[in-house]
């Protein structure tokens, strides 16, 4: 019960989170996004993250892409850096727990590294003239959040099979809504990259949160 009010919790602050977005009303966005993420982070310790090495790691994660969603609610660019680079810290500790975890490197693991590897390549080469002193570390991020989308295709906390496609469609929703924080800061400013980003972006925590 408690992991569905958290659950429940984290989808009204989103809720209003996009309310916010869509009025531009900035105080209510420094309520509803605090407020949405640390709700999945309270899930991933009420599940027992703290008990494991792998929860450990997808807690500390967590805790850096907390960091990484208030930083980037101001609009300015020095901001944006410090919070993509919170966020490249979250995705290594989500590399470490799914590594940690695997019994071997996987076949799918593989593949998801050679498919993330070209569309980040495809993404890259659509986004360069946008990013203008961002290049480098827009790039650095792609190759760090395309292992970790290959690393859990690995993932088998404790041997459970069960855990393994929260870790997986976790990551690939991750990725999947980065597209968005991507188009909105580089290319357009617009509500709809929010209004499809956002949700995609928390649910894909909850997800790997759901698999300590």
């Amino acid at each position: 019960m408690i992991n569905f009010a958290l659950i429940t919790a984290c989808a009204f602050c989103v809720c209003g989170l996009l309310l916010a977005e869509f009025y531009s009303l900035q105080r209510l966005k420094w309520v509803t996004k605090p407020s949405a993420s640390i709700f999945f982070v309270l899930l991933a310790y009420a599940a027992g993250a703290a008990e494991t090495g792998y929860g450990q790691l997808i807690l500390a994660g967590l805790v850096f892409c907390l960091a990484g969603d208030v930083l980037l609610i101001p609009t300015c660019g020095k901001s944006f850096l410090t919070g993509m680079a919170a966020f490249a810290l979250g995705h290594a500790a989500y590399i470490a727990a799914f590594v940690t975890s695997a019994q071997a490197i996987s076949g799918l693991s593989v593949f998801a590294f050679v498919g993330m590897a070209i569309v980040a390549a495809a993404l890259l080469w659509r986004l360069w003239p946008h990013l203008a002193a961002f290049r480098w570390p827009v790039a650095g991020y792609a190759v760090i959040i395309a292992l970790m989308v290959a690393a859990s295709f690995s993932a088998a906390p404790d041997g459970r099979e069960s855990t393994f496609w929260p870790a997986a469609a976790g990551a690939v929703l991750f990725a999947i809504s980065d597209l968005a924080v991507a188009r909105d800061q580089f290319v357009e400013r617009n509500f709809f990259n929010r209004l499809w980003g956002l949700p995609l972006y928390y649910l894909a925590q909850v997800m790997i949160a759901s698999s300590v």
